[in-house]
């Protein structure tokens, strides 16, 4: 599975691939633009995780820039430090499934997500 990780903390992008790695092979960016150009040849990698806030273009609006593309196939998981359920909310209208907090847990929610696995997570973890 590739994923294309959008995450400007650099500290946190390398904690980010370190943990998936093993498992994904992980692609990061710094900035939506960045990304952006990578997708020019048409083709779209399995998952995104993508920062809600980052300079420039943010998470929201790189999805929306992306969404037409984007089949069932395709994983895009918004993270985020901010917890609150209206902003989850403004996700979910948006089309946006995924929603992940950036806390104690991030890698194993990103995994279960990843795995197709999250109705499990989220139930029993």
């Amino acid at each position: 599975m590739t994923i294309y990780l959008i995450e400007d903390d650099d500290i946190y992008a390398e904690f980010i691939i370190r943990a998936l790695s093993s498992a994904y092979d992980v692609k990061s960016f710094g900035t939506a633009e960045d990304c952006q150009k990578a997708l020019t040849d048409g083709h779209l990698p399995d998952a995104f995780i993508v920062d809600y806030k980052l300079p420039g273009i943010t998470g929201i609006d790189f999805y929306d820039s992306i969404k037409d593309r984007l089949t069932d196939d395709h994983r895009l998981i918004m993270m985020s430090s901010i917890d609150d359920g209206n902003l989850v909310l403004s996700f979910i209208k948006k089309g946006i499934r995924d929603y992940v907090i950036k806390d104690d847990t991030v890698i194993d929610s990103l995994k279960a997500i990843l795995d197709g696995k999250e109705d499990d997570y989220y139930l029993f973890n």
